[in-house]
């Protein structure tokens, strides 16, 4: 058993995870090998966090999130509920750091709002927004805003498409579509798109 489980009511800990005083850790939360939360974390409920992952000072996590392994969330990194981190992402806080010169006066905040996906080893450069059910594909590095819904690849990422709330591509086209996994549908405007009907 973890030494700080008591403090931490329904939250699974490795007894390898490092946990620095004071945080919040959400119950129904896992975490799993070499993890560290330093002090003034926030983590919300029900989230997994993989092996290695490390949740600095003043990251905000909201509920049921899940980070793969080796992904670390530095000061300035917000994410909303249900957000997805695949293995390896690479969160930024400075946008021009260099070794000899402190910068920790210029952090720049990086939002990823509910329900978005960020595919295995993407760079997410901060200071950006990264809307609602957007899906970055692996790889892609982030250097700018991205849309609700929209679909990213490459470096830097380019909207290709968009994915649906449940994750599929949405058909290419114009005017009402309708998901193939879910039947959600969606009003695909020339370069945006609007939510019809959402079943989820």
């Amino acid at each position: 058993m973890h030494p700080l489980a008591e403090k931490f009511p329904g939250v699974f800990l490795h007894e390898s995870v490092s946990v620095d005083l004071p945080c919040e850790i959400g119950a129904g939360t896992r975490i799993w090998h070499f993890g560290h939360v330093l002090a003034n974390a926030r983590i919300g409920k029900n989230c997994s966090l993989g092996q290695n992952v490390m949740v600095a000072s003043g990251v905000a996590i909201g509920d049921g999130c899940k980070i793969q392994n080796n992904v670390s969330l530095y000061t300035g990194v917000t994410l909303q509920d249900f957000v997805f981190c695949g293995p390896s992402i690479v969160f930024t806080n400075v946008l021009h750091p260099r070794a000899e010169i402190s910068r920790k006066d210029e952090y720049a905040a990086t939002l990823v709002k509910r329900g978005a996906t960020l595919g295995a080893n993407a760079t997410i450069v901060c200071g950006r927004i990264i809307g609602e059910y957007a899906f970055i594909g692996a790889g892609a590095v982030v250097n700018r805003d991205v849309r609700p819904y929209a679909l990213m690849v490459g470096t830097p990422a380019k909207r290709i498409g968009w994915a649906c709330r449940c994750g599929e591509t949405l058909p290419r086209g114009r005017g009402d579509v309708t998901c193939p996994r879910c039947a959600n549908v969606y009003r695909l405007l020339a370069d945006d798109l609007d939510v019809v009907h959402e079943n989820q």
